[in-house]
């Protein structure tokens, strides 16, 4: 791992490990109902603040991305083997996740599969699938950054619960004290 590591053009940067993350997102919110991805992409909730947060986290985000794409791959280091097992894992926990919410009744809030260990895992999971990129170009920035782009985004998560507390009312409360926001962290 490196803090500030060389850019290149190239056919094995970490932009390929962001297209086929996106290219799965993108299959599976062809595929699925019509009503489960307007509830993902659900905005109500979200005051000014979180508004302009959320826009500066996902600045922060473009910015790492670019770092990604114009990072080699570290493929003859061990962080890469690292990187790719967090990657697979967070990919495959995302993907969990997105069935888990297609498969859970519209009018309750989403409690079903990992849902009953963590109120956010698609969340979750996506994090650990950007860390295991940042791991496997090895790069410290990028890592940095995106912790930092997701301490903000964490707002949109606030205003998501708020949201759901709005819809669901005492049943979105009562699992909220059931259930960690993060799987580890109450």
């Amino acid at each position: 791992m490196e803090l500030n590591p060389s850019l290149a053009t190239g056919w094995l940067n970490g932009w390929i490990l962001i297209c086929l993350l996106y290219m799965v997102y993108g299959i599976l919110l062809v595929v699925f109902p019509k009503d489960t991805v307007a509830r993902l992409y659900d905005k109500s909730g979200r005051s000014k603040r979180h508004r302009i947060i959320i826009i500066a986290g996902s600045f922060l985000t473009l910015v790492y991305f670019a770092l990604i794409i114009f990072t080699p791959l570290k493929i003859t280091s061990g962080v890469f083997v690292t990187g790719i097992i967090l990657y697979i894992l967070g990919l495959a926990g995302f993907v969990i996740a997105l069935f888990n919410f297609k498969n859970a009744p519209l009018d309750k809030p989403a409690t079903i599969g990992l849902y009953k260990i963590s109120r956010h895992p698609q969340q979750f999971m996506f994090f650990v699938t950007f860390a295991g990129i940042c791991i496997a170009i090895g790069s410290w920035l990028a890592l940095f950054i995106q912790i930092v782009s997701s301490l903000l985004l964490h707002f949109r998560v606030v205003a998501e619960e708020k949201a759901c507390l709005e819809r669901y009312g005492d049943q979105y409360r009562s699992y909220m004290e059931r259930v960690p926001r993060y799987f580890v962290f109450f």
